[in-house]
């Protein structure tokens, strides 16, 4: 959580953090096993475990922040006030094994993409109760 934890603003809380549901880790290793010969499978899943490791996801009083990277470093910072919509999707395996993606359309940032996120519905529910609870501060 270094990330989110070094870029809180003052009074800024971390409500939920997030992670890759262990389905994610499963696909990486089911690649290595399936190209096991081949060096491509260990390219693969190193890079997935890299990616999966360097993740934050989190939910703070103020914004929602998705941070991926570690020699190059890609955020997605959205208000939540700026958070228009929530799409979950999840197939009958997601629901089976409790993750799904979600897709968060903001006003100004656009689309920012969640693949295979541990408890959909637990991150959903966070944020639209941090939304709530923000726009009740406004007033």
């Amino acid at each position: 959580m270094s990330y989110v934890k070094n870029t809180l603003g003052q009074g800024e809380q971390v409500l939920y953090l997030a992670k890759y549901h262990w389905s994610y880790t499963l696909i990486a290793l089911l690649t290595l096993l399936s190209l096991g010969i081949l060096l491509i499978g260990v390219v693969i899943f190193l890079y997935m475990m890299i990616r999966k490791w360097t993740t934050e996801i989190a939910v703070t009083n103020e914004r929602f922040v998705f941070k991926t990277g570690w020699i190059s470093r890609r955020t997605q910072e959205v208000s939540l006030q700026r958070i228009e919509e929530v799409n979950l999707y999840q197939s009958f395996l997601g629901r089976l094994l409790g993750y799904g993606r979600l897709r968060l359309h903001g006003t100004g940032v656009g689309v920012i993409e969640l693949p295979n996120i541990d408890n959909p519905l637990e991150l959903r529910r966070q944020i639209t109760n941090a939304k709530g609870t923000t726009a009740l501060k406004e007033f």
